[in-house]
């Protein structure tokens, strides 16, 4: 394993920043969508009278998640990634259901949590995919 390097504020920006920005994009788009259709919503969020989905999750938690995500990617083997992206995928249902335990989120009666699996393993991936993209150097 090649010793860590320091790398400059500049330089973490241009590789992860596209990434976290198309994470934070696709976030609050899907957010909008299913909050418009009535398949779930955030009962308790900031700004309530100007925003119908959490910003507070979609502006820090994803992009964080998503952070850690990445660099976890970068230093594991091809059957690593994979077992990564299963794990974030089976416990983003498992969030979702302790969030709905403390009133933060809440599902229609439509809605089932296989949605937010197979959700989650179609975002992480394509964030992965996207991040290779703008990092062909890694």
């Amino acid at each position: 394993m090649p010793p860590l390097q320091k790398k400059s504020l500049t330089s973490l920006i241009k590789e992860y920043g596209p990434a976290l920005m198309l994470a934070v994009l696709l976030g609050t788009s899907l957010d909008l969508y299913f909050v418009g259709k009535n398949m779930y919503m955030f009962p308790i969020r900031p700004f309530p009278e100007l925003l119908s989905f959490n910003i507070a999750f979609t502006f820090l938690g994803l992009p964080v998640l998503v952070l850690v995500y990445l660099t976890m990617m970068n230093k594991v083997t091809k059957w690593g990634k994979v077992g990564i992206l299963l794990f974030l995928s089976l416990l983003m249902p498992i969030f979702e259901r302790f969030s709905e335990l403390f009133g933060l989120f809440a599902h229609s009666s439509e809605w089932k949590h296989i949605y937010s699996f197979f959700g989650y393993l179609v975002f992480f991936s394509f964030i992965f995919l996207f991040y290779r993209l703008t990092n062909k150097e890694h």
